[in-house]
């Protein structure tokens, strides 16, 4: 039996509402339906000196707290990893608690099995959103308790490109580029990195078209300055510029295409930003830091409002699919 237009209208308008306050907790917008992102509290973090790590058992070391899924903190990772930290930092590795909508961390850390219980650990009010990344000091010398150093990623990649590292370790942002990265920065952080979820998280179709826009647009400017100073965005060095743009392109057809309809323009037509994706994969121990299936699962099955069915699909094998010849156009 047809279902009566009037209950299909009726439906319609009904799950709209419910889906508008249901975004409205995941994905604050303003009056125009614009996603308008919280910014972090804490933005601060310091660089230790080198012997303030060194002379600390390997435990009461800071942690770095990550989420496989989170492309925010995939940079931090990527700084972590390609600059090979591990021996001055510690890494911790939360997960997607789907039912409760925080992050777990299994096993428990400083006694405790959330994020948010670490954040309340630390002494940080409840209006504090507990997120990756997080930068923490165990055991600092002048506080009992442990402290959160910060949870901004644009500023964490920053710290972690000076801390105490090898003589040899990569320096991802040298005095004579500062002001390329910084250019980068202001292109990619609003239009790219952020572009991604304005257009999923858009509340209306002038929000959602706006941000597609200024979205493809951007990456057409990253497309032309590789074409022309390539193989990294600020040339022959690879650079925190560089490591702000990855995490969101090595998402896009797993997530980003699909899922958030970033979908105005394959990215296989950006030819040198193809080339430029498979470059920045092939770098050592990046590989190890992206997780597909991951990713999958926590965008299509935690965000409801997006996906109410939860039904997490299938996706091309990553490695194969970066590494494709991109087709002739």
């Amino acid at each position: 039996m047809p279902i009566p237009p009037i209950a299909v209208a009726a439906a319609q308008k009904g799950w709209n509402w419910q889906w508008r306050q249901l975004m409205s907790g995941l994905a604050p917008a303003d009056q125009n339906g614009n996603y308008q992102r919280p910014s972090s509290q804490h933005q601060k973090a310091q660089v230790p000196k080198a012997h303030e790590v060194a002379n600390r058992s390997k435990e009461n070391r800071p942690y770095l707290i990550i989420g496989r899924s989170c492309p925010w903190a995939h940079r931090t990772w990527l700084v972590y990893q390609l600059r090979c930290l591990h021996n001055n930092l510690n890494l911790i590795i939360a997960k997607v608690d789907k039912k409760a909508g925080r992050w777990k961390i299994d096993p428990a850390f400083l006694g405790c099995d959330s994020l948010l219980g670490l954040y309340q650990k630390c002494g940080e009010p409840p209006s504090h959103r507990a997120t990756v990344p997080t930068l923490l000091d165990p055991s600092p010398a002048s506080n009992t308790k442990p402290q959160l150093l910060g949870n901004e990623s644009a500023q964490l990649i920053e710290v972690l490109n000076k801390w105490p590292a090898k003589s040899n370790a990569l320096d991802l942002a040298p005095k004579h580029l500062q002001k390329e990265i910084d250019t980068w920065q202001n292109i990619l952080q609003t239009s790219v990195n952020d572009g991604v979820y304005r257009c999923g998280f858009a509340r209306t179709q002038s929000a959602y078209n706006k941000a597609s826009n200024e979205l493809f647009k951007a990456l057409e400017t990253v497309e032309l300055s590789l074409s022309k100073t390539g193989p990294w965005l600020c040339g022959d060095q690879l650079t925190l510029a560089d490591v702000r743009l990855f995490p969101t392109l090595i998402r896009w057809e797993m997530v980003y295409e699909p899922f958030f309809g970033c979908s105005q323009e394959p990215l296989w037509s950006f030819s040198n930003l193809w080339k430029w994706r498979q470059r920045f994969l092939s770098l050592p121990k990046v590989l190890e830091t992206c997780d597909s299936a991951a990713w999958r699962n926590d965008y299509f099955g935690a965000l409801f409002p997006l996906r109410p069915s939860g039904i997490i699909p299938a996706g091309p094998n990553l490695v194969k699919m970066v590494n494709a010849i991109a087709p002739k156009q």
